[in-house]
């Protein structure tokens, strides 16, 4: 099926047999994965893709092995039409679409593949989110293989798996006053996980990592805000806050990592709707957690908080 410019492929074999086609021979193929449920984010990669790539592919696949919480999948905004229409729009030449069951075809008592990343288990993100960084693992390696691109791209919003916007933009409401006055801190641009997959398994796919997309008062562009209530909605930029307030420190000269996650938690703690999951300070290059600070490499400073039933991350580089 085609809308407008856009095939639509839903199997492994049917992308198989456009590339034993001939179609993409030669081409430099553009690989934007996604859950779906875009918004500005998105279309910004698949804007960057367009640019450098002959050939342009989204994928839309909600993957279960990377949630631990059933519920949380279940909650899962699934969009697939507007998806599309927004992608179509956009440019985008082939959207694959696969089901769980093309995924994932299990047999009963069989044991199953995954792919595992040796280190990631220990870091505050997986000990909130067990089995979450071996799910996410599995899923690029199968879209990597399955699609083969030139180059894929990543958001920096989940800075392990795969920050701010280029140009400062205008905050607005309660952000307003405590952020105005305060430079935003570049982002990572590292995804962590992504890298060591495609340098340790060999894939002949470049990383590419885009600026986390914000609204104008710091949010970072999430497809789960959209279960934010209208309050909870108000009180969502604090984290983005936290963390400027945590860059603010740093740069004023703090260099204790107790004293700099305690000056993010302050923030949170200000909200009482909010519960503060963790405030980390990882090396950039490989996500290690870090016990001092003061070293030669960048430091990448995230934040995980719950937010009624929304879970909310965000992360920024220190300067």
């Amino acid at each position: 099926p085609q809308r407008g410019g856009l095939r639509l492929v839903r199997s492994i074999d049917e992308w198989r047999q456009l590339q034993r086609s001939g179609e993409l021979a030669a081409a430099r193929v553009g690989l934007v994965p996604t859950m779906g449920a875009l918004h500005a984010g998105h279309l910004r990669l698949v804007e960057m893709a367009r640019e450098a790539s002959d050939v342009v592919v989204a994928s839309v696949f909600v993957n279960p092995k990377q949630f631990n919480k059933a519920d949380d999948l279940a909650r899962y905004p699934r969009t697939l039409e507007e998806d599309a229409a927004k992608l179509a729009a956009a440019g985008v030449d082939l959207l694959f679409a696969p089901s769980a069951g093309e995924m994932y075809p299990e047999e009963e008592g069989s044991p199953q593949p995954f792919v595992d990343v040796s280190g990631f288990d220990l870091l505050p993100e997986a000990r909130h989110r067990p089995g979450h960084f071996r799910g996410v693992a599995t899923v690029v390696t199968k879209l990597l293989n399955i699609l083969q691109p030139s180059t894929v791209y990543f958001g920096q919003k989940d800075g392990l798996q795969c920050a701010s916007p280029r140009r400062a933009a205008r905050l607005a409401g309660r952000a307003r006053a405590t952020l105005a006055t305060r430079p935003r801190p570049r982002a990572p641009r590292r995804c962590v996980l992504a890298r060591r997959l495609v340098a340790g398994l060999n894939f002949d796919t470049e990383v590419v990592v885009g600026d986390t997309v914000r609204e104008p008062d710091g949010l970072a562009m999430s497809s789960r805000n959209v279960h934010l209530s209208q309050e909870e909605r108000e009180a969502a930029p604090l984290v983005y806050t936290a963390l400027l307030k945590l860059t603010e420190a740093h740069k004023a000269g703090e260099r204790s990592p107790a004293a700099l996650r305690a000056c993010a938690a302050a923030v949170i703690a200000s909200e009482p709707r909010m519960a503060l999951e963790y405030v980390s300070l990882a090396a950039a290059d490989d996500g290690r957690e870090l016990e001092k600070l003061g070293g030669a490499g960048a430091v990448m400073a995230s934040i995980a908080v719950q937010l009624g039933e929304t879970r909310l991350i965000d992360n920024v580089l220190l300067p």
